[in-house]
């Protein structure tokens, strides 16, 4: 498994349930994980990013059986903007071309 530390990548688990995480390591039988937010339904309709476990240490390693794992892929530009803000709090401004 060739996953790189640091980057955020979205996992599709066997439960059918969708998750964001950064990696911290990984290995043939195991992913290592900070910070992981499952994908919710928000109150519009829209899509929202809550915490995947609410009991668990705060921004500690999870690890992830890749068994459990369905699809791992890399995460949409703008899921990844909303994933920094709701685990950091900082809002990355758009990427905008100004044009003169």
């Amino acid at each position: 498994m060739n996953l790189l530390s640091d980057q955020v990548y979205t996992f599709k688990l066997n439960s059918g349930e969708e998750l964001v995480a950064k990696v911290q390591s990984s290995t043939d039988t195991k992913v290592v994980v900070i910070d992981p937010v499952s994908i919710a339904p928000g109150p519009q309709g829209g899509l929202g990013l809550v915490p995947s476990l609410f009991t668990a240490k705060q921004h500690g390693p999870v690890t992830l059986n890749i068994h459990s794992i369905a699809i791992i892929a890399e995460v949409d530009e703008n899921i990844h903007s909303k994933y920094i803000q709701a685990t950091t709090g900082l809002s990355i401004p758009e990427k905008k071309v100004l044009v003169g």
